[in-house]
């Protein structure tokens, strides 16, 4: 009986245990440098999976990029000279932040633009609305009453 108690205890520490694909092989020697491979695949997109980080990613595409990370890292390079790296490789949709500046700001300020647009449109819309004329009862004129009658009396009436 207390090993079937056992299982949900285990089964939700397991679930509670961080979820990182980091495999044994790919870890650092240097403790240093492992944290700041850690840090710098934590803001990496996978591009396989493109809402995880190549941290949490058990894709081969992923693996490849924390290789590709490790191996700058102990090349010498700066954490800011590895995201540059990877960044000029695969394009700024690696980055699960995007940064906020160069051809990226018509993309930060379409959603905006576009909404301020739709709330001018709009306003004009009603404002031409609200001042349009409304439709005057005006007699019809004499060829429109008999083309009335005449189009009229051709139907047949209701059933």
């Amino acid at each position: 009986m207390r090993r079937l108690a056992l299982i949900p205890a285990l089964i939700l520490c397991l679930l509670a245990a961080p979820l990182v694909a980091v495999q044994p092989d790919e870890v650092l020697d240097d403790p240093g440098l492992e944290t700041r491979a850690r840090g710098i695949s934590a803001g990496l997109r996978c591009l396989v999976c493109q809402n995880e980080s190549i941290d949490e990613s058990n894709a081969p595409l992923a693996r490849d990029l924390r290789l590709l990370v490790r191996d700058r890292l102990v090349a010498g390079d700066s954490d800011a000279e590895v995201v540059d790296f990877i960044v000029a490789r695969y394009g700024e949709f690696v980055l699960l932040r995007p940064r906020v500046g160069g051809g990226n700001w018509l993309l930060w300020g379409a959603g905006p633009l576009m909404l301020l647009l739709a709330l001018v449109i709009a306003g004009g819309y009603l404002r031409r609305r609200a001042r349009a004329p409304e439709a005057a009862d005006t007699p019809l004129s004499p060829e429109e009453t008999a083309r009335l009658k005449a189009l009229l009396g051709s139907e047949p009436g209701p059933r």
